[in-house]
């Protein structure tokens, strides 16, 4: 799993500053975690994405006074956005992963019923791969990028 970086503050620093710091950051953790997260054969990097997304709102949130009410109002929007998307996607991971852990404990007659299962979860799984699909394109990332690179800009200090 990626770590989070540490954020070293100067506590002398206006509470603005440090709010850019940290959002500055966050989002390029974010857009770290983006290769490759739409391969279902590594499920950890949406895990990986989700975990930076959720910072990343976090402190959208946390540091809400000090940015320009409708910039921050939209790159908040379009992070909720995508930090939903990989919910989706994260979620049945976790659940196949689970029942694929449980199918050795299970009586020989529930194998082919929870075979079954897992098989729709899969099929769910990659709708909601084909769903997060345009919210990690390198168009949609780009754009969020900018945002969030105006917001900090834009933080009065």
């Amino acid at each position: 799993m990626a770590r989070a970086r540490k954020v070293e503050l100067d506590c002398e620093a206006p509470f603005a500053v440090a709010a850019a710091q940290v959002v500055e950051i966050r989002s390029e953790e974010v857009f770290e975690q983006a290769s490759g997260v739409l391969d279902l054969d590594d499920v950890e990097r949406v895990h990986d994405m989700r975990v930076a997304t959720r910072r990343l709102r976090a402190a959208l949130e946390i540091f809400e006074p000090v940015f320009p009410r409708k910039r921050h109002r939209k790159a908040l929007k379009r992070v909720k956005a995508l930090a939903d998307a990989l919910g989706e996607r994260r979620d049945l991971d976790v659940e196949i992963e689970r029942l694929e852990d449980l199918a050795g404990n299970v009586a020989d007659e529930d194998r082919d019923a929870l075979a079954s299962l897992v098989g729709e979860l899969r099929a769910g799984q990659l709708q909601a791969n084909e769903a997060l699909a345009p919210f990690v394109s390198a168009k949609r990332l780009k754009k969020l990028r900018r945002r969030l690179a105006r917001l900090v800009e834009e933080v009065e200090t």
